[in-house]
């Protein structure tokens, strides 16, 4: 990423996607936690001097009313007709004619500070055309000037796949923002829950929303007790990617145990085509649940699984609340007969297992590293 030069052009229009519906009760807890982050993220931008307006997009009326008393331009949008992203940003960028544009969804970066924000702000105005994304492949954030490239692009369905679109159809290289705590950290599934109980980073709303759930945070503590500990073995399955095996090198005296698959493959439209294939899913068919769990206990003390790439691997679709569920270890309250047995029997793994989606193998951890502190 570029030096900031003396350019002052802006101010940088901020724009945030907040929706979704909730069907269970774990649901509904994970997305109270999502509002008071996203509310504690406002004051931050608008305490950037290089951001200007606010703009949000959310169904959520209670959400509307405390943004707007934060000084949030709101459009509260509840219609029967499909949600579309891609659209509804192509309408907000025609409406508004932002000269930058800063995207972030409700639950992106949850954990972004002034600071960053303001870096990510001054490298977007000290060049002409720039996309800016915490993610290359999997986008929760997205900067880009000028904001009219966002609409030379055909409209995405989604917006992980926003900077990847964009450097695709205009020919501009996406640049990443310098890897943190407040870009790698990101709100998807209960496990992130989990992460923010155990760690001081949540700001005081969102603590407040934590303090009130109940979670049962005694597997994760264990698991960072080894996380502190003098070369103990650690593994982590899932999209495991470089930034966070750097990051656990270089602060925790651990050995790693790595098996790394399927990254991007929601971005690239696997799991859709479902032609998402895992080697610990094949092995996990051979051996059965309780081996397969025997055998993680003898070759590392804690595990972090991404389990996604598993359910996808067997051509599941489970509900919101089977994954979040699952990822809790209330396996009792799952559906799906084996998004139920496989936190059943990471349950009774004598090592703490950690399950999780992308999310927890990268910023969860991360977080866990920051808290800890260098132990060299």
């Amino acid at each position: 990423m570029p030096e900031p030069g003396a350019q002052t052009r802006g101010p940088v229009t901020v724009v945030i996607f907040e929706g979704g519906r909730e069907a269970s009760p774990i649901e509904a807890g994970l997305t109270a936690v999502r509002h008071a982050l996203l509310l504690d993220n406002m004051e931050k931008f608008f305490a950037s001097p290089y951001t200007g307006e606010l703009y949000l997009l959310t169904n959520y009326p209670q959400l509307a009313r405390e943004a707007e008393l934060l000084g949030a331009r709101v459009e509260l949008k509840d219609s029967p007709s499909p949600f579309h992203f891609g659209w509804e940003l192509q309408r907000i960028v025609r409406a508004l004619g932002p000269e930058h544009l800063f995207y972030l969804g409700g639950a992106g970066a949850p954990l972004i500070t002034t600071a960053e924000i303001d870096g990510i702000c001054r490298s977007l105005l000290s060049q002409k055309q720039a996309i800016i994304t915490n993610n290359s492949q999997s986008a929760d954030l997205v900067a880009v000037t000028p904001a009219s490239l966002l609409l030379e692009i055909p409209p995405p369905a989604m917006d992980n796949t926003l900077a990847w679109d964009l450097q695709e159809s205009c020919g501009t290289p996406r640049q990443l923002a310098p890897a943190a705590l407040g870009t790698v950290f990101d709100l998807d599934t209960p496990a992130d829950l989990l992460v923010l109980a155990v760690t001081p980073f949540a700001g005081p709303r969102a603590r407040r929303r934590l303090d009130s759930l109940s979670l049962d945070v005694m597997p994760l503590h264990r698991a960072r007790q080894v996380l502190t500990g003098d070369y103990e073995d650690v593994a982590l399955m899932g999209r495991v990617g470089a930034p966070i095996i750097a990051r656990i090198n270089s602060n925790l005296k651990v050995r790693l145990r790595i098996f790394s698959e399927e990254r991007g493959m929601k971005a690239l439209g696997r799991i859709r085509d479902q032609k998402v294939v895992s080697l610990m899913g094949y092995f996990l068919e051979e051996v059965g649940l309780e081996a397969f769990f025997a055998y993680l206990s003898r070759v590392c003390a804690c595990a972090f699984i991404d389990s996604r790439v598993l359910f996808s691997h067997r051509k599941l679709e489970p509900s919101d609340a089977d994954r979040f569920n699952s990822d809790l270890g209330r396996w009792q309250e799952v559906q799906d007969p084996f998004v139920r047995d496989f936190p059943r029997a990471a349950a009774a793994c004598p090592i703490p297992v950690i399950l999780g989606g992308h999310s927890l193998i990268l910023g969860g951890l991360w977080a866990l590293v920051d808290d800890i502190g260098p132990q060299f």
